[in-house]
């Protein structure tokens, strides 16, 4: 009985400090990142999922990479996830900038530096170009000359990549990665520009593409809050950095069937 009136009080200082560290986010944490009760997380919709990209069920839910993090952030929150699907990364952009989404992941660029709260990157990746059967593009060289047409997705880092870079083609921004192919389909463009990864499952339903050899230019895709939220960006952060080590972003990018694609370096902010 002694021994057990003994242990009762370092039994519950062990309690008390496992509670201490398994609390939730601060008050401060919950303000940033589910000001209404939940979190409002933002993705990107497109015919076929990437590492980036969901795809969308029969009930209109999304599924992918995007959506297994975002679940992953909202259980560590303690709150349920609210999915906002946009068709493109630059409405995304917009509904942080707004307040109608708290979090988002996306590809970076100076641009969105001056708009958004920037966290780790979790997938780097490449752009280049999708090309129609007839269109006489060999090379990336080869899209920088009169005559050619380029697509993108309005208001993107790789549209504004491609708008810096080209000097003598067309560019047409869209706000889909649909109307992108139908362009390509019907020969009214000649080369769509987006990340490696995104188009690879996309060359089969425009007969005849083919996507090219190397890159434009390679991509930061990183978790991403509203400009000034410093306790949500930090907590962000953090949980980006220990998904990266803990398997957490891997266990996402194999399940969806990327078992090739590489986890961005601790290192890369």
């Amino acid at each position: 009985m002694k021994l057990l009136r003994f242990l009762t009080p370092l039994m519950v200082m062990a309690v008390a400090g496992c509670a201490a560290t398994n609390r939730g986010p601060d008050a401060a944490v919950l303000t940033d990142l589910a000001p209404t009760g939940k979190l409002r997380f933002g993705v990107a919709f497109a015919p076929e999922p990437s590492t980036f990209f969901v795809a969308k069920g029969a009930d209109g839910q999304p599924s992918g990479v995007a959506v297994d993090l975002a679940r992953d952030l909202g259980r560590q929150l303690g709150h349920p996830v609210e999915f906002l699907v946009a068709p493109n990364s630059g409405q995304l952009t917009d509904a942080l900038t707004s307040g109608k989404v708290d979090v988002a992941l996306m590809p970076v660029d100076a641009e969105r530096r001056k708009k958004l709260g920037i966290g780790p990157i979790y997938f780097i990746g490449e752009n280049t170009y999708l090309v129609r059967a007839g269109a006489g593009i060999q090379t990336l060289a080869d899209v920088d000359r009169a005559g050619m047409r380029v697509v993108g997705i309005a208001n993107t880092t790789t549209i504004r990549a491609v708008g810096a870079m080209l000097k003598n083609t067309k560019i047409t921004p869209v706000p889909s990665v649909d109307e992108a192919l139908g362009l390509l389909r019907a020969g009214n463009a000649d080369a769509f520009a987006l990340t490696r990864d995104t188009l690879a499952p996309l060359v089969a339903s425009v007969p005849g593409s083919r996507i090219l050899d190397g890159a434009f230019r390679s991509i930061d895709f990183a978790v991403v809050v509203p400009k000034d939220k410093p306790q949500g960006l930090a907590y962000a952060t953090k949980w980006m950095n220990d998904a990266k080590a803990n398997g957490t972003v891997r266990k996402a990018f194999d399940a969806h069937g990327f078992t090739s694609a590489a986890v961005a370096p601790a290192d890369a902010r």
